[in-house]
């Protein structure tokens, strides 16, 4: 940082300080949440149809194991489908909305801190103006009739500072919070998607697959003269 733009920002006064603090605040919360949202969103219709080819061939604790080495809260949702493969519906059903209920708000964890700092800061910003203008007050009435350029500046430089430090603060924040609202809004459609698919699959196919998992080829090979 150069000494101009360092002397910019300590005329903007204290609130700048507070400013820069939610400003860093806000930044490692962003990286944070994107970095956790990236790791647990995955191609669900691949993980799908992975976990259905593998309870294809009657490999339930195969694909239970794949569901815990695999990240996110998909994975999480089919996995509890999995582990009550045997109950009936509403069990079934049950669990996977247990599971769901568990995982959504892990996803939205620190969105409201985000959106917090982005509305905080314009009012931060309003106080910042509020103490300019009381310093700018201040000098003209210590100066009398004739008031210098010099006296005014330095409380009108803090009006403006606090002013500009907060947008830059609030819009920043906002459009962090409402990228992350939409990367939560996809994953949680693809939980509900992969709950909705693999129950369907347990409930109609997989309670109807013979013990050895290799139904159609002994369906074809009575079928041959």
């Amino acid at each position: 940082m150069t000494g101009l733009d360092f002397s910019l920002f300590t005329s903007g006064g204290p609130m700048m300080w507070v400013l820069l603090a939610m400003s860093l605040a806000g930044t490692l919360l962003f990286i944070e949440r994107l970095l956790y949202l990236h790791r647990g969103q995955i191609r669900s219709t691949a993980f799908v149809g992975g976990i259905r080819n593998i309870l294809a061939k009657r490999r339930l604790l195969e694909a239970l194991t794949v569901c815990e080495e695999t990240p996110g809260p998909v994975a999480a949702v089919v996995k509890a489908a999995l582990l009550h493969a045997d109950d009936d519906e509403l069990k079934m059903r049950l669990a996977v909305q247990e599971a769901a209920l568990v995982e959504i708000p892990v996803l939205e964890r620190r969105l409201g801190s985000i959106a917090a700092i982005a509305q905080v800061a314009p009012l931060v910003g309003l106080l910042g103006t509020l103490l300019g203008m009381i310093t700018t007050f201040h000098a003209f009435m210590q100066g009398g009739n004739y008031a210098t350029a010099n006296a005014l500046a330095g409380g009108m430089w803090q009006a403006l500072l606090s002013t500009a430090g907060s947008l830059i603060v609030a819009i920043p924040g906002h459009l962090a919070y409402h990228f992350l609202s939409g990367r939560v809004r996809a994953i949680v459609r693809d939980v509900e998607w992969a709950g909705n698919e693999i129950m369907k699959y347990l409930l109609v196919e997989y309670r109807n697959l013979p013990a050895n998992g290799n139904g159609s080829a002994a369906a074809g090979s009575q079928g041959k003269p």
